[in-house]
């Protein structure tokens, strides 16, 4: 019993429960004399409708009065089946959550081991020849770390996905020296703007990892955000070995998948899920010639609302001040 309002409950209670057992069983709509043995109770007719979901009979609603009455009957039933529906809805966003918690779980499983491992062996080769730089080093690890397997949130601000990106880039820089060329070009208007959650990471991961491990020649990597009135823009260009454009029409689609395609897909399904498809990812490629991946977010859009972390507006006055 979840819930009663009204006289009568406290002699009540177990012989409606008896009637919405049977109910349960049958899961069908019950209306009948109560079996009050009071008479001076003013509980005299029952109304019993089923509350239902996905997986059939969740609970029942039940609606006394003192006379048998066919308006009794139909607003019990119609306000049965409204609940039911808000059940449903309900369902259904928890399924969407679990998706959207599979997909990001599937980002992280991208992040590579191997990563992992050369940023910590790349941190060991400076503690003794410079150990200010491996201590810095070690705590951009924590946090990108941290940032990324956090349990917490959908949604994220365009500050800390880009402090997680210099994090990411900074650890790569220490491994591959002065293969890697960053440029960051962040307008401050957009730092505030939210984002879902390992939206921007991926794709910077995958420029790097395709730019600087499948080539010898010197990665150039640009990174840009501005304002656009309503729009916030993000452009991640980079001259690394490009791809097919049939290629990338087929990740696109789901019809192949890379340790790359996981990526890009991933963020684009999920780009289309919050924004619509007129939001996603718009890439420019072919074979040698580098990728340039363009994003546009609304700065302001219904349910996109990100909790603000410890650290968020010093990261933003720290990006103002760059």
């Amino acid at each position: 019993m979840l819930a009663w309002d009204g006289p009568g409950g406290d002699h009540h209670r177990e012989l409606v429960m008896r009637r919405v057992r049977e109910m349960l069983d049958s899961g069908r709509s019950q209306s009948l004399r109560s079996d009050c043995d009071d008479l001076q109770c003013p509980l005299r007719w029952v109304v019993i409708a089923p509350l239902t979901g996905e997986e059939g009979v969740l609970g029942a609603l039940v609606a006394y009065g003192s006379r048998e009455s066919a308006v009794l009957v139909r607003a019990a039933t119609e306000v049965a089946r409204w609940v039911s529906v808000q059940l449903e809805l309900a369902e259904l966003d928890r399924s969407r959550t679990r998706i959207v918690e599979a997909e990001i779980r599937a980002l992280r499983a991208q992040i590579s081991p191997h990563f992992i491992f050369n940023s910590l062996a790349a941190i060991a080769s400076f503690v003794r020849t410079d150990p200010e730089r491996a201590r810095e080093l070690l705590l951009e690890f924590a946090d990108f770390t941290r940032y990324s397997f956090r349990r917490h949130g959908d949604f994220t601000h365009l500050a800390d996905e880009l402090r997680s990106i210099e994090q990411y880039l900074a650890l790569a820089g220490a491994r591959f020296g002065d293969r890697l060329k960053v440029t960051l070009q962040v307008a401050p208007e957009v730092l505030p703007v939210a984002l879902p959650f390992l939206c921007l990471q991926p794709l910077v991961e995958n420029a790097v990892k395709h730019g600087l491990e499948d080539s010898r020649d010197e990665f150039k990597v640009t990174i840009a955000a501005r304002d656009a009135g309503a729009e916030a823009v993000v452009v991640i260009e980079d001259n690394g070995v490009g791809m097919d454009p049939e290629r990338l029409r087929r990740i696109l689609a789901g019809e192949h998948t890379t340790s790359s395609g996981i990526g890009l897909s991933n963020v684009d399904e999920r780009l289309r899920q919050v924004y619509g498809d007129d939001y996603g990812l718009v890439i420019e490629t072919g074979v040698g010639a580098g990728m340039k991946i363009t994003l546009r977010f609304p700065k302001y859009r219904a349910g996109v609302h990100p909790a603000a972390p410890a650290g968020r507006d010093r990261d933003q006055k720290r990006w103002m001040a760059r």
